[in-house]
């Protein structure tokens, strides 16, 4: 038996892990090459949405100038993050990766509560872009149709539309997300440039990058904002096990996305800096919100170039959604396939490879989640930006909160995984660089959560305050609760916790001991 082990090839070996026990059980391998699974991550940071949305909210409620620095400053952070975390995606390869990394590092108890928490994180990010989605689509039907359309009708629509490409299998999924990001980026490329061309009366300023204007109440709530305009880069270990080469082309994705995702929106925040001037960024974003890119586009670019940038801002938040969509697919699947969720979710489709279940658990929540928006949404001033306040305000600072304290505990995983394997000497810089990271993660988790009713717009002393960092705080919680339970009533789902593939491999090397 150990012969006929050591002579199998890991192309025999996954096709036996696929088929075992007459069920598909693994993703299909080699699906995704270094530009597919780059611009596959690279859509959930939906670059459009965040100059649009998250840069004029920077400044104009944080009143934070230096937003350009603070993209540096977080780049640093997560590329420190990401030697670990890449480091230890050459060791493990699992769709579950944030709690599978957790798992093998911190135990399987502290990988279920891990489980749970990306789970609510994930789908909290993706269902909070269906308000301003709902909310984009509405008005420009109202604006070049003259057609009223109440938001939650496109935002279902999006949720439909959304299930039908998560069903299908990953290549559908990164041509069309692919060719979206790509657009997306080269309009925003031209307005900064244009921006730059024509600048405000201050000219060509780099005040924006002056430490000093890292200052005020507002530079928690505004970390929390900015490192959410990051969230897609971790999330290449997820396909690891649909990637030729994962053991290189993983860690390639994750430092080219966070390099890519720090210059380019640095460069943005500055621009809009230089267009209005540093003086007058704050009070400008204040009064144009979501409006500001669109006003400064029109002034420079022409109302056709402003008219096709208001579509790219909608098709870009799809992107976001499908990229967010696969990933809470791809944790579901991990999950089931490990016992923490039941065993259909642990099942991929016979014909096109993809976490079937999974992705239909999704759609279902993101229906339930928008209907739920749409019927208890109390809006008597007949506030139409009341979806966007909401629905993707709060879950958005959810997500975010909540992928934050991942990123962090993933840090920690990283040094006990290399220590507990004895090769920490070998790591050590390594290592250094992922506690480093985590501190400064945790950090900016206690930041988020101290100024949380900022963040979310609610009264200080709100319930908002407190329920909604509650939702990651319970989630924690019950994870941690369902792993202790697994470790004493159902320890051999408890061992398999994190262990992916592996898992499989050691039923098929117990079945072949119990039947010798």
């Amino acid at each position: 038996m150990a012969t006929g082990s050591s002579t199998t090839s890991p192309r025999d070996s996954a096709a036996e892990i696929r088929t075992y026990k007459g069920q598909d059980r693994a993703l299909r391998a080699d699906r995704l090459g270094t530009a597919g699974l780059l611009l596959s991550v690279l859509a959930a940071s939906a670059p459009l949405m965040v100059v649009a949305g998250v840069m004029p909210t920077t400044f104009g409620v944080m009143g934070i100038v230096g937003q350009p620095l603070l993209f540096v400053i977080l780049g640093v952070v997560l590329a420190l993050f990401s030697i670990g975390y890449a480091e230890m995606s050459r060791h493990v390869h699992n769709a579950g990766a944030f709690y599978a990394y957790i798992a093998r590092g911190l135990g399987a108890t502290a990988g279920a509560g891990a489980s749970v928490v990306a789970l609510v994180a994930y789908s909290a990010m993706q269902v909070g872009v269906y308000g301003i989605l709902g909310f984009e689509v509405s008005g420009l039907l109202t604006t070049y149709l003259d057609l009223e359309v109440a938001w939650w009708i496109p935002a279902l629509l999006a949720v439909a539309a959304t299930g039908a490409l998560g069903w299908l299998k990953i290549d559908l999924n990164a041509r069309v997300i692919g060719i979206l990001i790509l657009i997306e980026c080269a309009l925003v490329v031209i307005f900064d440039l244009a921006a730059l061309g024509k600048p405000a009366a201050e000219g060509l300023s780099l005040h924006a990058f002056n430490p000093a204007t890292l200052s005020g109440p507002g530079l928690g709530t505004a970390l929390c904002f900015c490192i959410a305009a990051f969230v897609g880069f971790e999330q290449s270990p997820v396909y690891a096990e649909e990637t030729s080469k994962p053991h290189i082309v993983v860690s390639r994705v994750m430092f080219l996305a966070v390099g890519f995702v720090a210059l380019f929106f640095a460069l943005s925040a500055w621009a809009l800096t230089v267009a209005t001037g540093p003086s007058q960024v704050v009070k400008t974003s204040a009064a144009a919100g979501p409006g500001l890119l669109f006003a400064l586009t029109e002034d420079r670019l022409g109302a056709a170039f402003t008219d096709v940038l208001h579509v790219l801002f909608v098709t870009g938040m799809f992107a976001a959604m499908l990229s967010f969509h696969n990933v809470v697919a791809r944790y579901a699947f991990a999950m089931g396939r490990e016992g923490l969720l039941p065993a259909a979710f642990g099942r991929t489709n016979a014909g096109t490879g993809a976490p079937g279940t999974g992705s239909l658990l999704q759609t279902g929540v993101s229906a339930a989640v928008v209907l739920g928006f749409a019927l208890t949404d109390d809006n008597p001033a007949g506030d139409p930006t009341a979806p966007v306040l909401h629905l993707f305000t709060w879950m958005g600072s959810v997500g975010a909160l909540g992928i934050t304290l991942l990123m962090a505990a993933a840090s920690f995983a990283v040094i006990a995984f290399f220590v507990r394997r004895g090769t920490a000497s070998a790591q050590v810089w390594r290592l250094v660089a992922a506690g480093a990271a985590g501190l400064a993660l945790l950090g900016i988790a206690v930041y988020t959560v101290k100024d949380f009713a900022v963040l979310v717009g609610a009264d200080k002393g709100s319930a908002l305050s407190w329920a909604l960092p509650g939702i990651i705080g319970l989630a924690a919680v019950g994870g941690l609760v369902y792993g202790a339970v697994l470790r004493s009533r159902r320890p051999e789902v408890h061992a398999r916790i994190g262990l992916g593939n592996e898992a499989f491999r050691l039923d098929q090397a117990a079945e072949a001991t119990a039947h010798a």
